[in-house]
């Protein structure tokens, strides 16, 4: 070869391509093929012997035939260490990546595709809100995460020479890894599921086109928003009391989500409980997620961590289990500023002009110069104008108040729950937690099962889904609903919780929950076939979790082939019978799946597109669909200009047929949901160069949609993007103690 290996990795990363990097090296692609599998192979982990000597003692690391870790030791410290080294063998590239995210330094190493990254990073000061994070916490858990950080750092110490390979692809080393790194990954994870500013963003874009009226209130409605998680009448409508808060410094996405179900003994065959929990995520080459076994000390857990984080997210000990869903409670709110030219730099609260805080920020940026940013701030918190879509901005500078600046005290609450022996234990366990929401069920040995949203809630006198006014007193948070006052359920006397994001109580409950939850379909249906039979075994728990039945399709389907029932061409009245004759199940090889699916996509854009124009309405059609659902049914609020609301439904369904035929052919036989709805594993480096061919998995057709329950996404082009990548199952009966699961990314992130 005529160049070195470092200089052939260097070419790809910055994006040349395998052609041209072989013209370069005079090689062929055989050849390339064949050296790209050796510096894959040489830069694998050792498993076997000893490695590193632990500066917290004996620590033994044995992997299983999945190449899952189980970390043995004496002590916390040292089974901590061997948790972080573990990691680090499988992950140390991704720990990189997601403490770079973390602190806005991802164009350092990727250059400017990645800038909006870093500058929401930046703007939500996530580097900062770590470290006050570490000064607020506890000698245990800063004891236990400096073993886990060691344990990282001696795996980047022995890989100088052979690191994973994407970080010779971007021509860099890691640096040392800090305690504070984890806390940042934490608090980035934290942003990612609570920050959400569409579910805010879009109802104020559609309110100021809409107004206050009929119209705007048909917007807001939800899919089978009647569905919660708590059934009217189980819980206290009396308050007990408020939270006190320190001074702060329709959901558009529908498919992401998760489930989980805890089933009591009196409903199970083993007179045991049976716990069920699945994530759903964005899918990626590397899984965000980790599976661990940590057996020392005060431990003996296991399940899955969240990578970065040293605790086990989901997963069981010898006594207790547990699974999470996210709960979607608005732990966040825009503000519009007002500003004045005579009061410059200053915004009005309650009368007074209050001066606006003011930091800068410098982002490097590889292959341009730096970019630099002024980043104000108000009572409530930094300025976003920049983060919002550009059809939501302006002249009122926005700002948000955002929760998780608090101290959260989310990992000090996870490594309770690890070595919770009872369910009151591990309820008990969920106290200090403050965000995220999630909706968390467990069980234990003796039988007892609960339901706790864990988190905490900001208390709003006035409910809106909209920005509110950062100069009205009304509008200041009066606190926090306490954990006690937050729902939960224990030992239900229906024997069994179901949470799949939807909206945790009715609206009579004794605190304002201020959600904007997800379509309660998939906790619909799981109910439904938890209340199908007398007792459930083990092994239905699989099933239920790959279930394809879409609910959205079971309700809407009926409306439409009556709409449609007199349509007199050929190819409409073929699709319309494979409608009529479709069971509604989501399966891969099914026409009738990917009909309705494309339809009722251009159906939420049609019915987007007739009160809004350009960027608003796709921001509008994405939030679209429990309106778009009653639309089929009537038109209430005249939505539609008069007799405009049939013909754009017949419009949709023929724009739909269209879409299908130039995407899979004219045969209706031959458009399998599968061909177009398909698994995308993509890594992080996929969009530079040919290097998708060397790092992602192969795309694959897949079963379901955003609103099965086996979730497995949708996006505009209704490629399976996300979904349940990690599956989990709980059987209490079982001794000794197990689980089974299942995570599609792998153990391993090296390629």
């Amino acid at each position: 070869m005529k160049l070195a290996t470092a200089e052939m990795l260097r070419r790809l990363g910055s994006g040349d391509t395998i052609a041209g990097v072989c013209a370069a090296a005079q090689i062929g692609r055989e050849e390339f093929d064949a050296w790209w599998q050796r510096e894959t192979d040489r830069r694998l982990p050792q498993v076997d012997g000893d490695a590193a000597v632990s500066p917290c003692g004996r620590c033994e690391i044995f992997r299983d035939r999945w190449g899952i870790p189980h970390v043995l030791a004496e002590t916390d410290e040292a089974l901590f260490f061997g948790f972080g080294y573990a990691m680090a063998q499988d992950r140390l590239f991704q720990l990189d990546y997601l403490r770079r995210r973390a602190y806005g330094r991802l164009a350092e190493v990727l250059g400017p595709k990645v800038l909006e990254l870093d500058l929401t990073a930046r703007t939500m000061e996530l580097g900062a809100i770590a470290e006050g994070e570490w000064a607020a916490a506890g000698h245990e858990m800063r004891t236990l995460v400096a073993a886990f950080t060691a344990g990282i750092n001696a795996v980047i110490q022995a890989s100088t020479d052979a690191p994973p390979i994407e970080f010779d692809l971007l021509d860099y080393r890691p640096q040392p890894w800090s305690p504070v790194d984890c806390l940042a990954i934490e608090g980035e994870f934290r942003w990612y599921l609570t920050g959400r500013m569409p579910v805010f963003a879009v109802p104020e874009l559609v309110h100021r086109t809409l107004g206050d009226g009929p119209l705007y209130t048909a917007f807001l409605q939800g899919e089978a928003d009647d569905e919660s998680i708590l059934p009217a009448g189980s819980y206290p409508t009396a308050s007990c009391g408020t939270e006190q808060l320190g001074p702060s410094g329709g959901d558009p996405t529908p498919c992401q989500g998760s489930n989980n179900w805890v089933l009591a003994g009196h409903r199970t065959t083993t007179g045991q409980p049976l716990l069920a929990s699945d994530p759903h995520i964005a899918f990626g080459a590397v899984s965000c997620w980790y599976e661990v076994h940590l057996c020392g000390g005060s431990f003996n857990v296991a399940g899955m961590a969240y990578a970065g984080m040293p605790a086990v997210m989901f997963g069981r000990n010898e006594r207790v289990a547990w699974g999470c869903t996210n709960n979607i409670c608005a732990q966040r709110d825009l503000y519009r500023e007002r500003t004045d030219a005579a009061h410059p730099d200053a915004f009005l609260c309650d009368g007074r002009w209050e001066p606006a805080g003011r930091r800068e920020e410098t982002i490097e940026v590889k292959g341009s110069g730096p970019v630099r940013k002024t980043v104000r701030s108000s009572r409530h918190g930094p300025i976003v104008d920049e983060l919002l879509p550009a059809a939501l901005r302006s002249d009122e500078p926005i700002s948000i108040r955002w929760l998780g600046r608090e101290p959260c005290r989310w990992l000090q609450a996870l490594l309770a729950m690890n070595r919770a022996k009872t369910a009151a234990e591990l309820r008990e366990a969920t106290r200090p937690w403050i965000v995220p929401t999630f909706s968390v069920v467990y069980c234990d040995i003796d039988g007892h099962i609960g339901y706790q949203s864990v988190g905490r809630i900001p208390i709003r006198k006035q409910p809106t889904r909209r920005c509110r006014p950062g100069w009205d007193p009304e509008h200041e948070w009066q606190g926090l609903i306490p954990f006690e006052g937050m729902p939960h359920s224990i030992d239900p006397q229906r024997g069994f919780m179901v949470t799949a994001n939807n909206r945790p109580a009715p609206d009579d409950f004794a605190y304002p929950l201020a959600g904007v939850w997800t379509s309660a379909y998939r906790a619909r249906r799981i109910r439904q076939m938890i209340e199908a039979k007398p007792k459930l075994s083990f092994d239905d728990l699989g099933p239920m979790q790959l279930d394809v039945l879409s609910l959205r399709a079971v309700q809407c389907v009926p409306r439409l082939l009556e709409l449609l029932s007199d349509e007199p061409a050929p190819r409409k009245r073929e699709a319309i019978a494979a409608l009529r004759a479709w069971d509604g199940r989501m399966e891969a090889e099914s026409a009738a799946a990917a009909i309705f699916d494309v339809f009722f996509a251009h159906w939420c854009q049609a019915v987007a597109n007739e009160r809004f124009s350009g960027e608003a309405a796709t921001l509008v059609a994405a939030a679209a669909g429990g309106l778009a659902v009653e639309l089929l049914r009537t038109d209430e609020a005249g939505w539609f200009a008069t007799d405009r609301r049939q013909a754009a439904i017949r419009e949709s369904f023929a724009t739909a047929l269209d879409t299908l035929s130039s995407r899979l052919g004219s045969s209706i036989a031959g458009w399998q949901w599968g061909r177009l709805h398909r698994m995308q594993v993509r890594h992080v480096l996929s969009g530079r160069g040919d290097l998708a061919t060397l790092l992602d998995q192969p795309s694959l057709p897949v079963r379901g949609d955003m609103l099965t329950v086996c979730n497995t996404g949708s996006d505009a082009d209704w490629q399976a993007t996300l979904g349940a990548g990690y599956r989990m199952l709980v059987d209490m009966s079982v001794s000794p103690a197990e689980i089974r699961a299942i995570d599609a990314g792998s153990e391993s992130g090296h390629p």
